[in-house]
């Protein structure tokens, strides 16, 4: 059987190397921190510029580049070397942050958050790749774990950082502040990040990328179609998934021909690396798409303030900062991944069949018990995809595989979000204006819910728990489904620094048997 050896880590000085983490983790804070920072912020932006009906793009937009272009600079940094790809796109997200605090209008920094997105793509799949460069992979497993907090982190601060700022510093400040930051971090990796020249002439299959950045937005732009055109389905949504559907049985042709694809199609025969999307893709569904739902439920149903709903989330983010921290100490000791992902999925399977059962007058502690259970889940597999999949693509393919599994997670997050606000819609749809004191029982906002009668307020809330609960049923199915992969992948084990891993051929050989 064909061995290779694993690469050497780019740099052995321990101390050089967690200085190194630490530029690279305030790149991923900066980058993940902004698509979240500008939520509370946005009703301020949209009193200073009107359109509001373009509100919805601000976000939009960040998320339509942001993960268009994240197989790309995958495979860029595989071709080109790491480093300067990642100096490019945290640079091009610097200009975009400077673009955008100084926008004047809204179609100004709509586009401009397109600019940002394209550095933030970049960010997000380069600082995977680089830490795969970094670590040995057993060390690896708990520095993507630290990686796991980051992003989480940014998720629970961002809506009140961006408050906070916008009422100090005015909303231009929210951008602005990447600025500094972001010269502080090139500054840092141009010095202290060594560059390891690939072994291989550059070639770039520019239709192969077009064709996936494409494809990726036609997925994007088909499940915000509710918000787009009015309606899920629709001639425009149906024109969209029509079009994404020819891009992608394109993009699989000319994959195949090009000497230097934007993500070997040779990669999908080894079933760890498909299990993995597949487990990557249901994560994003229950973790990431169901953050803004778990918010709604608890004001809603228990009747919670957005400050009491906050804390909550605190024993949910706890759980994670537990699971991550526990299952990276673990897999780093042990190498062995496939248990905790098994885990993560029944984790989350079972605390959305028991959220689906909670009703309005459920106690609080209960559903606190049942959101740190979730919490733990989603910690426990937080970073199996990236390291998994490192693991199973051959060295020249790293860059490639961590952006291909870094879109599916979020590609997932994007389609679970549709699939919830259909379902909350058609539920909520079918009440009509049944409940007296409420014309129209989605435009409720906790303070107008609180001062309703007794038993409108009751009235409510059973509805919401009622449509809410096949919405978490549906939770349940997606990590069953996660669940049902995560038992199918082989027990594979991390090998240790300088032992020898599987080479392409032998990966290959090993998935066909």
């Amino acid at each position: 059987m064909d061995m290779q050896l694993t690469p050497a880590p780019l740099v052995t000085d321990p101390r050089r190397r967690l200085i190194l983490f630490f530029f690279l983790m305030t790149a991923m804070f900066m980058a993940t921190l902004d698509n979240q920072i500008v939520s509370t912020a946005l009703p301020t932006i949209v009193g200073e510029f009107g359109h509001l009906d373009r509100f919805g793009w601000v976000g939009s937009a960040y998320l339509l580049s942001l993960s268009a272009v994240m197989p790309l600079y995958g495979k860029l940094g595989d071709l080109f070397g790491r480093k300067y790809v990642m100096m490019t796109a945290i640079a091009i997200f610097t200009i975009g942050s400077t673009v955008c605090g100084l926008a004047v209008s809204m179609n100004t920094l709509i586009a401009a958050r397109v600019l940002q997105g394209f550095g933030g793509g970049g960010i997000m799949v380069s600082i995977f790749a680089v830490n795969a460069d970094l670590f040995e992979p057993r060390e690896r497993a708990r520095y993507q774990s630290y990686s796991s907090l980051v992003l989480m982190a940014s998720g629970a601060i961002g809506p009140v950082l961006g408050g906070t700022m916008s009422d100090l510093f005015g909303w231009r400040s929210i951008f602005l502040v990447n600025v500094p930051i972001g010269f502080i971090v090139l500054t840092g990796l141009a010095f202290m990040l060594p560059y390891r020249k690939p072994h291989r002439r550059p070639k770039i299959d520019y239709a192969g990328a077009l064709l996936l950045a494409l494809t990726t937005t036609s997925i994007v732009l088909a499940t915000d179609s509710s918000e787009l055109f009015g309606a899920l389905i629709s001639p425009q949504s149906i024109g969209i998934v029509t079009f994404g559907v020819i891009c992608a049985i394109t993009w699989v042709f000319v994959e195949r021909r090009a000497s230097e694809p934007i993500v070997p199609l040779p990669l999908f025969r080894n079933s760890t690396f498909s299990l993995l999307l597949v487990i990557s893709i249901m994560g994003g569904g229950i973790a990431i798409g169901m953050v803004n739902y778990l918010a709604l439920f608890l004001q809603t149903t228990t009747g919670l303030t957005p400050s009491g709903a906050g804390l909550l989330f605190i024993l949910l983010t706890g759980g994670l900062v537990v699971g991550s921290l526990n299952a990276g100490r673990i897999i780093s000791k042990t190498g062995r991944y496939k248990p905790f992902a098994i885990a993560s999925m029944t984790c989350s399977a079972i605390a959305f069949a028991l959220i689906s059962q909670v009703h309005a007058g459920t106690p609080i502690v209960f559903i606190g018990a049942i959101m740190l259970l979730h919490g733990i889940g989603i910690g426990l597999a937080q970073q199996v995809p990236v390291i998994g999949v490192q693991n199973a693509a051959p060295a020249r393919d790293v860059g490639a595989a961590t952006g291909s599994v870094t879109l599916s997670r979020m590609g997932g997050a994007s389609i679970a979000i549709s699939i919830y606000g259909a379902i909350i819609a058609s539920q909520l749809g079918r009440l009509g204006s049944s409940i007296p004191g409420v014309a129209n029982i989605e435009e409720l906002t906790p303070k107008m819910m609180a001062a309703l009668p007794d038993a409108s307020r009751q009235a409510v809330a059973d509805a919401y728990a009622s449509a809410f609960s096949p919405l978490f049923m549906t939770s349940c199915g997606i990590a069953l489904i996660g669940l049902v992969a995560a038992i199918m992948l082989k027990p594979v084990q991390l090998p240790r620094a300088g032992e020898q891993k599987a080479s392409p051929a032998s990966a290959t050989a090993e998935a066909a048997e």
